[in-house]
């Protein structure tokens, strides 16, 4: 019997997270950015982990603070790494994606947005063409700092909306009505922020069909040009607020996967184009068009266009890819800032990336970008043989017995209806993934 439910990672990279080392010298991270070529385009990622509540389902590495001071110190010390890495580095280089994740960037005040943007520009070099996303929690958007993220050229919002029912809502311990996601997004649009994404959740607390079917009407009507259709990951152990959560009123795995059909079904039903595992578009959205020219990337902050080879983390928990591999920085809020005011480096993590890593990365992400892979021009791009991969073809073979996907020689495509199962396709390629862990360290396939 195949075990679907199993607990696997949701590749946004690869190695996985959980599987980066401790990094032996500061110095070995210095030297992978003296190493970037003076032409290199770049991508940049701004973590802060803030919030002003705690959502019960929330999986981000984040704190809640009724306060502003620490916040404050906080875009201080992002102040001071920004410079020290810049300063390791060949010289200014062109970013074309800058992302502001969390926790919620939107509590930083348009005044500290701005120095943020200040400074990052005094380092790097930005043109009209770079894109600047930023992920908002509609609760604290105000004006001043709409009218901020305006005056610096943001490009993309991503909205938590999570979803629109009111007892849903209230069993993740986050009140926000639907007149005020509207508010934010009528208030973004009339400062010229017109490219807004959605982050949505499905297996959440009492959601039912008709709940969700609501949701998504209602998301139609302000008309978003990206959703995210997120599966709400329960792992307690890992996140000790989850245990709030009434684990009886979660849907069961069958319901589960209703809950996205209805939504999938309805959201492509209105045009929107099916993304990956979890995404929608619209038609002339940048994504939709990566995906008909097989362009599409996947990285931490999930589907993405952005194609650069490097992208720089910084604050607490963020990571970095270079081309030799991932670096991580300190996770603790406290002792980051802590190091970052001391001057020490605060790379505490890594993962030197070989030519299997790369090769086995490119596998992963085709499937997880296309639900489907040719693995023979993979091999051939990367000077192997083309039954490199003959064990793992093997292991795939139970589940085209279940009618999930088929495998043609060096080809292997998933089929629609098992789309949600996509991960746990993907982990037979990860070397990784076979090592058994102790504790559990992921969310599971379902």
């Amino acid at each position: 019997m195949l075990n679907l439910d199993r607990q696997v990672p949701r590749y946004t990279s690869y190695p996985t997270a959980p599987h980066f080392k401790p990094l032996e010298s500061p110095e070995a991270y210095f030297q992978w950015l003296r190493a970037l070529p003076t032409d290199e385009e770049i991508s940049l990622y701004i973590h802060v982990p803030y919030c002003a509540q705690m959502c019960w389902y929330c999986g981000c590495h984040t704190k809640v603070t009724k306060r502003y001071d620490p916040v404050k110190k906080y875009v201080e010390a992002l102040q001071k790494e920004i410079q020290s890495v810049a300063n390791h580095m060949p010289k200014k280089l062109n970013v074309q994606h800058l992302h502001f994740g969390g926790g919620s960037p939107g509590m930083l005040s348009g005044e500290d947005f701005s120095a943020l943007l200040f400074e990052l520009k005094k380092n790097f070099k930005f043109s009209t063409k770079t894109n600047i996303d930023i992920e908002l929690d509609p609760r604290l958007l105000t004006e001043e700092r709409v009218q901020a993220y305006a005056e610096h050229g943001v490009t993309r919002v991503s909205l938590g909306v999570q979803d629109f029912d009111d007892t849903v809502l209230k069993a993740v311990n986050r009140k926000q009505p639907f007149a005020l996601s509207e508010k934010a997004v009528k208030l973004l649009r009339q400062y010229g922020i017109n490219d807004i994404n959605f982050d949505l959740l499905y297996g959440l607390p009492h959601q039912t069909i008709e709940s969700m079917q609501a949701t998504i009407v209602k998301t139609l009507e302000l008309a978003p040009s990206r959703i995210a259709l997120f599966g709400y990951a329960h792992v307690p152990w890992m996140k000790k607020h989850m245990r709030l959560i009434d684990e009886n009123a979660l849907p069961t795995k069958e319901l589960r996967l209703d809950l996205f059909e209805t939504a999938q079904h309805l959201l492509t039903e209105a045009g929107y184009v099916a993304i990956g595992i979890d995404h929608f578009a619209k038609a002339d959205d940048p994504m939709a068009k990566g995906l008909a020219e097989r362009t599409l990337q996947r990285n931490f902050q999930g589907y993405t266009t952005d194609a650069c080879a490097t992208l720089i983390g910084f604050g607490a928990s963020a990571i970095g890819h270079l081309p030799q591999g991932y670096v991580q920085n300190e996770v603790n809020t406290g002792v980051y800032i802590t190091k970052v005011n001391n001057n020490q480096p605060v790379s505490v993590k890594s993962a030197s990336l070989s030519h299997d890593d790369k090769l086995r990365a490119a596998v992963i992400e085709q499937i997880m970008c296309y639900l489907d892979v040719d693995l023979t021009p993979i091999c051939k791009a990367f000077g192997v043989p083309e039954n490199y991969f003959v064990e793992e073809l093997e292991r795939l073979a139970p589940y085209q017995g279940q009618g999930f996907l088929e495998v043609r020689g060096n080809t292997v495509r998933i089929f629609p209806e098992a789309k949600p199962l996509a991960r746990l396709f993907a982990s037979v390629f990860d070397v990784y993934f076979r090592v058994p862990s102790e504790t559990p360290r992921h969310a599971k396939a379902i």
